[in-house]
């Protein structure tokens, strides 16, 4: 996957123009100043380790025993 820019994002926003995202809304989902937990490049990421996992190899949610 490729790292997430900002040319990438305004090239979205001017493509599907069905709300006005300003340069500096963008610039924050690729750049967080503001106190977001996880940036979206982090969350992209993530994303992409999920999406290799084999599903085959992970046990059910029955197997998930609780602690109490």
């Amino acid at each position: 996957m490729h790292k997430l820019q900002l040319e990438t994002l305004k090239g979205m926003r001017d493509q599907l123009a069905c709300y006005d995202w300003s340069d500096t809304e963008l610039l924050e989902l690729v750049d967080p100043k503001l106190g977001i937990i996880t940036g979206f490049q982090d969350l992209l990421d993530q994303l992409d380790v999920l999406r290799q996992v084999d599903l085959d190899q992970v046990p059910p949610c029955a197997e998930i025993k609780s602690v109490k």
